[in-house]
């Protein structure tokens, strides 16, 4: 995550749906989110690119093709596209992961 520094502490946390909550900042030209997933996430598909850093915790993202366990010290790579859809699980009490996303 090189080119970024941002104090996540003074963001506030959005929910948009149960299980999962976020922080997000725009910089340089993209947005950054710092993301927490607990196992109560409720399970959904999303097309939307993403590259992330594990912070902490473990997770399970389910492609159309294969399931990957992302953990703490894991970088994340998700392609945009219904053919990279994914659905992601926790599989731990709490997930954060830092991912960057165009605006």
């Amino acid at each position: 995550m090189s080119g970024y520094r941002v104090d996540f502490d003074t963001l506030e946390w959005e929910s948009p749906m149960k299980g999962l909550r976020f922080k997000a900042v725009s910089s340089g030209g993209r947005r950054l989110r710092m993301v927490e997933y607990t196992p109560e996430m409720e399970l959904h598909w999303c097309e939307k690119g993403h590259i992330g850093f594990v912070l902490d915790g473990a997770f399970e993202i389910k492609y159309d093709n294969e399931t990957i366990i992302y953990k703490a010290g894991e970088g994340v790579f998700i392609p945009p596209g219904k053919e990279h859809r994914h659905m992601g699980k926790a599989l731990t009490d709490v997930v954060r992961v830092v991912f960057v996303e165009e605006v």
